[in-house]
């Protein structure tokens, strides 16, 4: 989750323009499109495979400040090390300990993979020094959440206390997840319209395709993303498909409207977090806001306030992709492939919305409902299965990506980081399969065994 790393001053906000200029300033022109990549990792003792705690000797502080001799930079909230900010973005932590690289944007594949990989050296060898493991899962596998420990953020307590009160499953999403997401560009209004749209329509068959929790607490839990069920039942007023998006004259206007209405969790102010859990932004910027009588909000306020909205597909200066689940290093890579292809090349866009267009209200809220159980045996619109639509897509990717012609150095494109997916689509067999497998077959029911194949 988001972590704000910039506390100077900010204007406030004079009327609706300046709401709507987060998202109309995140307008780049196609030259300075940019990928910024997103990825949470379990951590655990090696010893006994327990998740350690922020203040614990060898724990998560300690995992923070050993970074920093790579040249990371500490990040502070009331005294404590809660982030790193570096050269290759930012690290921070998830409620429970999950540990997140929120990669720079960067301009090609090439260099996001290689961002992942230098975090991903780091930290073993921190974690080697520490007698820490690092977990490429999107749920823990075996855990309770009553085992888990709390990190000292100050906004995750105000949410661990509104969770309960307004779905069944919020907990788990922050105590027991982790996922992979990507931040794309986009030109124009228009633009930004076509690449949600796209993204929110396919955002199950991303789902699928990494689908990677079909575990809790020692045993299959009848899913194969478990992840993504989670949030059918976290918030209703925060999360979901976003049928809106769908709508003429679906625009900045009418998601500005849409994150008006979503409850507001907190307001920071010299550096705490005010308890703001289920006000209304807009009574804040009528100067009703109790907790803050009169006061109305700064820019930072609603650039906070936007990263408290959880949908399938996220906007603030720049689109997010929010629906895959936890993996190792080539998936990393493979998901912002995906997504880089489809919406990168007008082409593929283009071919990408002739597949998903002429989906229902219904019919999409009914494969997002169903992909988290079934993954690639679910169903889509107009017959077939996901693993055959997933076919259908990752070669419109694949064309996306040989179109857009970026080259490393020994002259190769980025095509072959859609190598995982294609994988997945020839074998049918989804990460969380393979982990079913395991664990009826080879492992006879021990889910321990999962360290020893799923470490970083």
């Amino acid at each position: 989750m988001t972590t704000r790393t910039d506390l100077s001053d900010s204007p406030l906000i004079t009327g609706r323009d300046d709401l709507l200029a987060v998202f109309s300033g995140g307008e780049k022109p196609e030259a300075d499109w940019r990928i910024g990549t997103e990825h949470e990792k379990f951590v655990y003792r090696l010893a006994d495979h327990r998740a350690p705690a922020w203040d614990e000797s060898g724990g998560i502080r300690d995992l923070l400040m050993g970074l920093t001799d790579y040249g990371w930079r500490p990040i502070e909230e009331d005294g404590k090390v809660i982030a790193l900010a570096g050269s290759d973005g930012t690290i921070s932590l998830e409620p429970a300990g999950q540990l997140e690289l929120s990669g720079a944007p960067v301009e090609s594949l090439h260099e996001t993979c290689a961002e992942a990989g230098r975090h991903l050296e780091q930290v073993k060898a921190v974690g080697d020094r520490l007698g820490l493991g690092f977990l490429g899962l999107g749920m823990w596998p075996d855990k309770a959440r009553a085992e888990l420990p709390i990190m000292p953020k100050g906004r995750y307590g105000i949410m661990l206390r509104h969770m309960p009160r307004v779905g069944g499953l919020g907990l788990d999403m922050m105590l027991r997840t982790c996922t992979i997401q990507v931040n794309l560009d986009y030109s124009s209004e228009a633009d930004m319209v076509k690449k949600f749209r796209v993204g929110l329509a396919l955002q199950p068959l991303a789902t699928a395709l990494f689908a990677n929790s079909p575990l809790t607490e020692g045993r299959p839990n009848g899913f194969k993303s478990f992840r993504s069920h989670i949030w059918t039942d976290t918030d209703p007023h925060r999360t979901g498909m976003l049928p809106f998006v769908f709508e003429e004259g679906f625009g900045y206007e009418r998601y500005c409207d849409y994150a008006l209405d979503v409850p507001m969790y907190f307001v920071m102010r010299d550096g705490k977090y005010i308890d703001c859990a289920g006000e209304s932004f807009r009574a804040f910027l009528d100067g009703k806001l109790p907790q803050l009588p009169g006061e109305t909000p700064t820019v930072a306020d609603w650039t906070d306030h936007l990263s408290t909205a959880f949908p399938e597909v996220r906007l603030k200066s720049f689109l997010e992709m929010r629906g895959a689940d936890g993996g190792r290093w080539g998936r990393i890579c493979a998901l912002p492939a995906l997504w880089v292809g489809l919406l990168y090349d007008a082409g593929a866009l283009d071919a990408a919305w002739d597949l998903v267009k002429h989906w229902s209200i219904e019919e999409r809220e009914q494969l997002r409902a169903d992909v988290p159980r079934l993954a690639l045996e679910a169903s889509v619109p107009g017959g077939g299965t996901v693993r055959e639509l997933a076919g259908r897509v990752v070669e419109i990717a694949s064309a996306g990506l040989a179109s857009r012609a970026r080259l490393d150095a020994g002259g190769t494109n980025e095509v072959g980081f859609l190598d995982p997916l294609r994988e997945v689509v020839a074998t049918g067999v989804t990460p969380a399969d393979r982990l079913l497998a395991w664990y009826h077959g080879a492992w006879q029911g021990d889910v321990t065994k999962v360290y020893d194949e799923l470490s970083f």
